[in-house]
């Protein structure tokens, strides 16, 4: 590795822990105080047309058990309900409720607020070369929850 990236691995995590701090405390300062981060990434798999506990396992990357205690969990807390699956007679869809909803749009509001200073302390090419440069090293829908 070059000796002018070394350092990179640290700052990467670092803004990325960032963003989720500061979507975590906007989320809790609207009023949603009993998530976790690891629900928000799972909000992002629930949103839209909702997800099986298999689907959520794999988006989480955690067993099927795990994903299984995760949903109760949102359900008992009224973030997410489960519907008869569309298609699949055996499954169970997880889809977010109002609430969820709700919740989902405080962290999307708390997102822009945590990029705002981002987007005042770059020129538009430095963003567009640092967006250009963050797509050549992830791997997109590969977020695994740790905290």
């Amino acid at each position: 590795m070059r000796d002018d990236l070394q350092d990179l691995p640290v700052l990467l995590l670092s803004a990325a822990r960032a963003l989720v701090d500061g979507i975590d405390s906007g989320v809790r300062a609207s009023g949603f105080t009993d998530l976790r981060p690891a629900h928000g990434f799972a909000f992002v798999r629930l949103s839209g047309t909702g997800a099986t506990v298999t689907e959520l396992a794999e988006h989480l990357e955690i067993t099927k058990q795990a994903a299984s205690q995760m949903a109760d969990e949102l359900i008992r807390k009224g973030y997410v309900m489960r519907r008869p699956h569309p298609t699949d007679a055996r499954a169970r869809l997880l889809l977010l409720t109002e609430k969820g909803q709700a919740c989902t749009r405080a962290a999307d509001e708390a997102a822009a607020r945590v990029l705002r200073p981002l987007a005042t302390s770059l020129s538009p090419a430095e963003a567009g070369a640092l967006r250009s440069a963050l797509l050549h090293l992830a791997t997109p829908g590969r977020i695994r929850p740790i905290w």
